[in-house]
């Protein structure tokens, strides 16, 4: 019965450390998407930009004559 309980202990702990290891890695992981939401944004940002620019730069492109 000893031993019994012993081992039920030791599966116990090893189920605390595995949710706690899960637990940290669970907030890690959802830190890194907040991150990589805010780096799309930027980046989302910084295209819209790009695009503005390129058609200002091609509306004063002269016209090609036919």
């Amino acid at each position: 019965m000893d031993a019994e309980l012993a081992t039920l202990e030791e599966k116990i702990n090893m189920l605390v450390r595995i949710v706690a290891a899960l637990r940290s890695e669970n907030h890690q992981l959802r830190q890194e998407i907040l991150a990589s939401g805010r780096e799309n944004q930027q980046l989302v940002s910084k295209l819209d930009e790009t695009k503005t620019r390129v058609a200002a730069l091609i509306e004063r492109l002269p016209e090609e004559e036919a």
